[in-house]
């Protein structure tokens, strides 16, 4: 026996995806595609107006319809639905409505299901469900977040308020930081801004499906959906079904964002349908339902004050929201705020912080987990206002965060809203950041511009950013009231000929997982690439899982996948040593062969495998397997940061804004594949410029989405965004054998702030100060024309120091 040559490292190789060679010639398998025996079809009705009473439902002529075989409204359905579950109660106090899945005596919003057709076929469906004919006495609709907040019309009287929650940190209480009136009044100068995160939609390029087959020994539902595991535990919860009687599957999965981090009405009736019915039956919305009755995200009012001395030395931050959960709490809406609550303080070291968040119902679908979640919304904020504070002090928006951040020396860092940052260096990145831009360059060139009267101005925006990657400690979800951990389980099975099957809690929807998990397990073992599968998705297959969102899948599942390997190494070692007659202290494992410390004696994996297969011959006791499997959960979370820079070319005449330039350089610690990275950087630059420059959801006064197409809701395609320069520096993080930090948000959450900073950088010298998001040509040349007149409405707010109050004393 020799050993086996030295092999190359598949971790940090750029390896093609696995799945892609599947996922681009068709031979995909989506939920739509699921066709089972005497599979029945659904469609919903849902209600037109925002806000009104069911007066009566007459589905008479739907039932006689042809192919229909069942009508059901929320009367129907109201012993067995239950309520939608909210795993994430903030507060004690915290207020919540009944959530049916169908509604029964009210709806709340444009878009709630009112009942469901099921019909042999998918247009006998939708044909009957035109037949359905609802009486609504309506009532007025609570849209604007501003008027629901002020208590003026009830949403729900019988909680006599239409807020759900407010949740508080304060530095001072908690021991982190100073008392945050106390640095305002010791201030130099205070800088109040308040920003508007408008509201979006995911838009993921499936849209939701879900099938049900209850004719088994147990219920099978297919789902497009993010979490199969959390599906499984909630249905179970909800309606009463027994988890082993469940079995969740989510195959191939068009994206998510977020927005298929739910469990969903649709999901809930469906099992119903199935189940009232004795047969299989299918529901995919259409791109309209997905726009009105998937949840939304964002949506929140960000009032901010900064205080500093005039050397720019920041000396605390004052935050204050008001965020709308629309009609109802989604699973985790109401926590979704105050993920940011933790990120606002930044990549910066703030000596006192105090944050307030007020969560208000609205008639609008409900707003939840979108990509980011709470982090993108705390990162536009704070990066916002390092731009207005250095816009106040007269000093270079680089200058400024320098000042201010954490120096790569002083890592591990707590931070004033309790998070220890493990490992950063916002230096290295910024600085490759900048020689990549040509920041100076630039900013001559911005100079010539003004100077030159050009009508084109150019501006060049700027954010440097953390994040709160690997969700989550448990114990820290526990404290936050979460309802469920942060732990993720994996399983690695040994076959008889050496090959490798990997066994993930995880769920991919686009991620790439096949492929990481392969890179990681092939170096672990020593096994070839290729000799690696991976199966997910399924919570028969993978029964234990916590599934996909919040960057999540390397920083956690990838260490359960390292751990599990791991256990493989020590059990084959004990055999590896009977074979070689050794001592087990005395087996090395290097690169698939285990030998022995001092002699030229070795045994590859594959063999060992195989010996155990057999079972003739093994160590008195040994269980004949090498399968092992873990569960990891985290210490603490992981922070990937990075330096974000934006050229923004504006035409004054036009309000027309194009990206001349941009680049970023991220640091997510140490990276498994550079082309998966790469990819989703891409990615999540696009989602985050779209929002800062295309994407809002926008209702009328009577509660009807305006953009309930993709004529009207904005998303960019390809020939809309530029190239984009990136690169990347490398600290890894000290909170995960793998130094992985995650990459999944980073783009979105880093962008936004970026391309808006570069807009108003611009326009400055026009007296234009704040230009909403969505910055459409509209918007600027508006805000262009309101600064040229000199009847800019909601100006900023900035005082030399000492006022406490910001104003707002009496919404306290």
């Amino acid at each position: 026996m020799t050993a086996t040559e030295e092999r190359a490292p598949e971790i940090g190789r750029a390896r093609p995806r696995k799945e892609d060679a599947r996922l681009i010639t068709g031979r995909s398998r989506y939920t739509d595609n699921i066709v089972l025996p005497g599979m029945l079809h659904m469609s919903m009705v849902r209600s037109p107006v925002a806000r009104a009473r069911i007066t009566g439902i007459d589905a008479s002529a739907a039932r006689s319809a042809p192919g229909v075989v069942k009508v059901l409204t929320g009367a129907d359905l109201a012993a067995e639905q239950g309520s939608m579950p909210n795993a994430w109660p903030i507060t004690e106090e915290q207020k919540a409505p009944p959530h049916p899945a169908m509604a029964e005596e009210m709806v709340n919003f444009a878009g709630e299901i009112v009942a469901a057709v099921i019909a042999r076929s998918p247009a006998a469906a939708r044909d009957a469900a035109e037949l359905v004919d609802v009486d609504y006495e309506t009532l007025t609709p609570v849209v604007d977040l501003a008027t629901a907040a002020r208590d003026e019309e009830l949403i729900y009287p019988d909680l006599g308020t239409n807020h759900s929650a407010t949740w508080v940190f304060d530095s001072a209480e908690a021991g982190t930081g100073g008392n945050i009136k106390e640095a305002i009044a010791g201030s130099e100068i205070v800088v109040e801004r308040t920003f508007r995160q408008q509201r979006l939609i995911p838009a993921f390029m499936e849209p939701r499906s879900t099938v049900v087959d209850p004719t088994g020994e147990q219920i099978t539902m297919w789902s497009a959906t993010q979490i199969p595991h959390i599906l499984r535990v909630m249905l179970a919860l909800t309606l009463g079904i027994p988890e082993s009687k469940l079995r969740v599957i989510a195959p191939d999965v068009g994206g998510g964002f977020g927005g298929k981090l739910q469990v969903t009405p649709e999901e809930v009736i469906t099992l119903l349908a199935a189940q009232r019915t004795g047969k299989p039956v299918k529901y995919t919305e259409t791109r309209s339902e997905s726009m009105i009755g998937a949840h939304h995200g964002r949506d929140q009012i960000q009032t901010m004050r900064i205080s500093a001395n005039r050397d720019g030395t920041v000396t605390g931050l004052d935050v204050h929201l008001v965020a709308n959960m629309g009609a109802y709490l989604g699973l985790i809406t109401s926590g979704i705020p105050i993920l940011g609550a933790f990120m606002f303080n930044g990549i910066y070291k703030f000596p006192a912080y105090r944050f307030e968040c007020t969560n208000v119902f609205t008639n609008q679908v409900w707003t939840d987990a979108y990509r980011g979640a709470g982090r993108p919304e705390a990162t536009f904020a704070i990066e916002r206002m390092m731009d207005e504070l250095a816009t106040e002090l007269g000093m270079d928006p680089i200058e400024i965060r320098e000042k201010n951040w954490i120096k790569h020396e002083e890592f591990p860092f707590q931070t004033i809203s309790t998070m220890e940052y493990d490992s950063g260096n916002y230096e290295a990145a910024t600085e490759k950041a900048l020689e990549l831009f040509g920041y100076d360059e630039l900013r001559a060139e911005q100079a010539r511009r003004r100077e030159s009267g050009d009508p084109v101005q150019l501006g060049i925006g700027v954010s440097t950013f953390t994040e709160m990657c690997g969700l989550a400690p448990s114990r820290i979800l526990g404290a936050l009231r979460y309802a469920a951990g942060g732990w993720e389980h994996a399983q690695v099975r040994v076959l008889p000929t050496g090959k490798v099957e990997v066994v993930t809690g995880v769920s991919p929807h686009g991620q790439g997982h096949v492929t990481s998990w392969s890179q990681i397990v092939a170096d672990r073992l020593g096994v070839a690439f290729e000799d690696v599968e991976v199966l997910h998705g399924d919570t028969q297959i993978s029964q234990r899982g916590l599934d996909t969102y919040g960057s999540r899948s390397l920083a956690v599942g990838g260490m359960a996948v390292v751990a599990a390997a791991d256990k493989v190494i020590e059990k084959a070692k004990v055999v590896a040593a009977h074979m070689l007659e050794a001592a087990t202290d005395d087996i090395e494992f290097t690169a698939g062969t285990f030998s022995v410390r001092g002699t030229d004696q070795s045994v590859a994996f594959g063999d060992v495998a195989l010996a155990v297969f057999a079972a003739h011959d093994l160590p008195d006791g040994f269980e004949p397997n090498l399968d092992s499997d873990a569960t990891f959960d985290p210490e603490n979370f992981s922070f990937p940061h990075g330096t974000h820079l934006a050229a923004m070319e504006v035409d004054t005449e036009t309000g027309q804004v194009s990206i001349r330039k941009y680049v970023c350089v991220d640091d997510i610690g140490n990276v498994v594949n550079p082309l998966i990275v790469e990819g989703q950087v891409h990615g999540g630059l696009a989602q985050g410029i779209a929002q800062a420059l295309y994407e809002e959801a926008v209702y009328d006064d009577a509660g009807t989405l305006l953009t309930g197409s993709f004529t009207e809701y904005l998303v960019p395609s390809a020939p809309d965004l530029p190239e984009f320069i990136t690169d990347r520096t490398v600290t890894p993080s000290t909170t995960n054998a793998l130094g992985v930090k995650g990459v999944g948000e980073a783009g979105t959450i880093a962008s936004t702030p970026a391309i808006v900073n570069g807009v108003l950088d611009a326009l400055r010298h026009l007296g234009v100060t704040e230009v909403e998001m969505p910055c459409s040509p509209s918007r600027v040349w508006h805000a262009i024309q309101a600064a040229g007149s000199g009847t800019e409405s909601g100006p900023p707010r900035t005082s030399a120091g000492g006022d406490t109050s910001g104003g707002r004393k009496e919404e306290r």
